[in-house]
């Protein structure tokens, strides 16, 4: 069963239907128990990064997180603010992320070519190395974006893609078992269907 974390930041049925679609068992949960029998975790999320810490304290979600995926090593997928507050921190708030990886969330600011923030809209994306999430996947990816704040990593190794606007920017994260993506693939008709067939079947 994949679980998507419902912490109130997102519009989780959206992510649901697109795993039903390619052939996924998944249920919408903010519960321990269920969260605890997953066999694999989606953490989505828009708006603030102090508020969905907040969040994710309000329901104790962190410590079950915490276990889930840095003990038990359960394939993890962030979407968006779920990317972010794997981080160590954002210049969005004062809270600290949930640190999972050597990372921090920044600001767009002062982009070249009058360039808008937030980044909103289709973008390619840069892939940097072999990864399941992107077995088989369409040539010149391309996804949907909305956000202001993006992901600095401090380990390269860390980087699974990257894309264009202004400046190269982190896209997407991959270490061991955690995958993460600033894009909206559940909007990303099939280049994101794709990828949630891949994280279903092939991660």
């Amino acid at each position: 069963m994949i679980v998507v974390v419902d912490y109130g930041m997102c519009n989780v049925k959206s992510i649901s239907n697109i795993i039903g679609k390619v052939g996924g068992d998944v249920t919408i949960s903010s519960d321990i128990d269920e969260i605890l029998d997953a066999e694999k975790i989606i953490l989505p999320g828009i708006g603030s990064f102090d508020a969905g810490i907040k969040n994710l304290n309000k329901q104790s979600l962190i410590t079950v997180l915490n276990e889930k995926v840095l003990k038990e090593k359960t394939p993890f997928l962030g979407i968006c603010l779920g990317m972010q507050l794997i981080t160590q921190n954002s210049e969005e708030g004062t809270l600290n992320g949930l640190g999972w990886i050597d990372a921090e969330t920044v600001k767009f600011s002062s982009l070249k070519d009058n360039l808008k923030i937030p980044h909103m809209g289709w973008n390619y994306v840069n892939v940097k190395k072999n990864s399941k999430l992107f077995k088989d996947k369409y040539e010149n990816p391309r996804f949907y974006f909305v956000h202001s704040y993006y992901v600095r990593c401090k380990d390269e190794n860390d980087i699974l893609a990257t894309t264009e606007y202004g400046f190269d920017f982190v896209s997407a994260i991959e270490k061991d078992n955690i995958y993460a993506t600033q894009f909206h693939p559940e909007k990303s008709h099939k280049f994101g269907m794709k990828l949630m067939e891949n994280f279903v079947k092939n991660v």
